[in-house]
């Protein structure tokens, strides 16, 4: 029997189960290839970086997507934004689904080079993986969607919608976008490719997504400093004033004790204490803070992170009274509570302090929303079935302490669409520190777990329609 030179690779092999899995066996090569060509680029849309490596990696991934059978690819241009490739492949037929594939070329910058082993832009070969800024996080999320495409020979089993940004790290304009173009991102489905496995070989889905605010708390208590020698210990000390507020944040367990703050206890797959420590660096014999399960406490439970501190730095500060101190908080809340709604519990709480008689200043800075997934559709059962054949064990699910704001942009779009949120990175994978990696197996399993899903997604949604 003749076969069809124009079948996609899996189809001019047969049609047993191991088909896909020699099909993607078979494109790693040149993935990986395409991947480091890829991380090669210093993508960094922040202020004070060149915009041109940017459009150089918006360029390649045009290019790629057109290699990969995407000949519907247009571009978004919104103001201060970088931009946002867009593309399409119609349904195979009317009744099959649509799929929206999302990813970020853009990277964080490299930080401190001299804390990596080699070049942050220079893609390197390490056991079992590959090393670069911007490799995981997500840069082989792209490709998986670039691999799952090419394993059907541009024709997969399903419509496809592209939504690659280039600004997700630092953010943009297009958080808020899709809403009010709601025809743009008409899709059945999601596949938000920003996230991973809470462990190498660990399938997982992440269904929930803590929710974020800032808040600013600042203290004056004196024109200007004064001598500590002769005024100190009747002069009101500024920075001893915020310390004490920000000391009542939390009880003596290191739980968040700010009123209002929503908290429950996590039924999913969470980290254990060794995993964590490995994960955030911290040393053993260093207590980790707070009680109940750390899936409660990163995931189902409210943070508060004081992650800037205006104060006479160490090395160059005077024998004197401070008279201004100011802090940033930040704030990371359940994923069902209106972020606003906890950032006002928490400026409640500032405001009523009076440390030693003294009032705060307290403001409020941005805020954005968290989301809990419905994980009960086609989309999920079908994601739990090519998971479960990519890496060959039962998919978990897990949330993300960090915030995802395009996430809810697309679901205030697109209410009706499943949104599943997994991909090629690992908790493991140093995303935004130094030496951050991709595990080829990570990468191999999501780009076959994307591609299954496809078909599994198609057949069970036409199913569906039958019924």
């Amino acid at each position: 029997m003749n076969q069809n030179a124009g079948d996609p690779p899996f189809r001019r092999a047969g049609t047993a189960r191991g088909t896909l899995e020699s099909t993607v066996d078979a494109l790693m090569d040149g993935v990986c290839a395409d991947l480091k060509r890829l991380a090669a680029i210093p993508s960094i849309a922040f202020p004070g970086f060149s915009p041109e490596p940017v459009l150089q990696a918006r360029d390649l991934l045009v290019a790629l997507l057109r290699d990969a059978g995407v000949a519907d690819i247009g571009e978004l241009n919104l103001p201060g934004t970088a931009p946002v490739i867009t593309g399409s492949l119609p349904p195979p037929t009317p009744e099959a689904p649509t799929v929206l594939l999302y990813g970020h070329y853009d990277v964080q910058p490299p930080g401190e080079e001299r804390l990596w082993d080699s070049p942050p832009f220079e893609p390197t070969d390490i056991e079992g993986g590959i090393r670069a800024r911007g490799i995981a996080d997500d840069k082989a999320n792209l490709m998986v969607h670039i691999g799952a495409l090419r394993a059907y020979g541009g024709r997969p089993p399903v419509g496809i919608r592209i939504v690659f940004e280039g600004q997700e790290e630092y953010g943009s304009a297009f958080d808020d976008y899709p809403p009010t173009e709601p025809g743009l991102f008409a899709c059945d489905a999601m596949i938000i490719a920003d996230t991973g496995n809470i462990r190498p070989g660990t399938p997982t889905l992440t269904t929930a997504l803590r929710g974020s605010a800032v808040v600013f708390a600042e203290v004056r208590t004196l024109r200007a400093a004064v001598h500590s020698g002769a005024y100190g210990g009747a002069a009101p000390d500024a920075l001893l004033v915020l310390l004490k507020a920000l000391a009542t944040l939390h009880d003596v367990h290191g739980d968040v004790a700010v009123e209002g703050l929503h908290r429950e206890p996590w039924d999913g797959t969470a980290f254990t204490d060794d995993e964590f420590r490995e994960v955030a660096g911290v040393p053993h014999g260093t207590p980790l803070l707070g009680s109940g399960g750390l899936g409660e406490r990163l995931w189902s439970g409210p943070a508060v992170t004081v992650i800037g501190l205006d104060a006479p730095p160490v090395d160059r500060a005077a024998a004197a009274v401070v008279p201004y101190a100011r802090a940033k908080l930040n704030l990371r809340v359940h994923p069902r509570q209106d972020p606003r709604e906890a950032q006002a519990a928490l400026i409640r709480h500032l405001q009523r302090l009076r440390p030693y008689g003294v009032p705060l200043t307290v403001t409020p800075g941005d805020a954005g929303p968290g989301y809990e997934a419905a994980a009960d559709g086609p989309a999920y059962r079908a994601a739990r079935t090519a998971l479960r054949r990519a890496w060959g064990a039962d998919p978990v699910h897990a949330a993300s302490g960090g915030s995802v704001p395009l996430v809810n942009g697309l679901a205030r779009a697109v209410p009706d669409a499943e949104i599943l949120l997994f991909g090629a990175e690992d908790s493991l994978c140093g995303l935004h520190g130094p030496n951050e990696r991709v595990l080829l197996s990570e990468l191999r399993g999501a780009l076959l777990a994307e591609a299954a899903f496809m078909a599994e997604y198609a057949a069970t949604y036409r199913a569906g329609e039958l019924r």
